[in-house]
């Protein structure tokens, strides 16, 4: 049976990918995004090559897996909003979004044992509330979504920071369109309702 390995270190991305209940193994795929960022590509271009770059990263490593790799960003008047990175960067964004809608786009990329790879790309319109600068520093400080496209963290009290999020999957908001990797995964014949013998 071939291995399913996760390309990214995310906690959150790894809790979802655990509710389909297939084992895999998460593995930092080590890949600097800064090339891809310089590229002025559009939105959907940028998270899919760097979901498929993420995936490629681990194949000399892992040449017998399936290998899912993901990207995330939030994105604003023609503005990439990635990883904020410091205090400061996530509450300038919060405050950029607030009161605003913006789309929050996610890139998948399975890569096959076969070298060939499957991309999916789910998009989300989300509007924050208007907020104060201290509703946002106190947020800042209690969530710590440092390391989070847009600076929140849906699962956790950046529930309250949303006015209204509108997509087809929410748990692509969290990290991974379980909808979309289901698709990808049982075209890849790892669906996860089929008993694991038939896998």
């Amino acid at each position: 049976m071939s291995r399913l390995l996760l390309a990214s270190t995310s906690p959150w991305r790894g809790e979802l990918l655990e509710r389909l209940g297939l084992p895999f193994e998460q593995l930092d795929p080590e890949l600097d995004e800064a090339p891809w960022k310089l590229r002025g590509l559009a939105v959907e271009d940028l998270v899919t090559q760097l979901a498929v770059a993420k995936a490629e990263a681990l194949a000399p490593r892992a040449p017998d897996a399936f290998i899912l790799g993901a990207d995330q960003v939030a994105a604003l008047d023609g503005a990439i909003l990635g990883k904020p990175g410091t205090v400061e960067r996530a509450i300038d964004q919060l405050t950029r979004l607030a009161g605003r809608t913006h789309r929050l786009v996610t890139g998948l990329a399975l890569r096959c044992p076969d070298g060939t790879v499957h991309t999916a790309v789910d998009v989300h319109e989300v509007t924050l509330r208007p907020l104060t600068r201290p509703q946002i520093e106190h947020y800042v400080a209690t969530d710590e979504p440092l390391a989070c496209a847009g600076s929140y963290k849906m699962e956790a009290l950046g529930i309250a920071l949303f006015e209204r999020c509108r997509g087809d999957d929410y748990t692509a908001v969290i990290g991974l369109p379980l909808t979309q990797v289901v698709r990808l995964l049982s075209e890849a014949g790892w669906d996860p309702l089929d008993p694991p013998r038939s896998r």
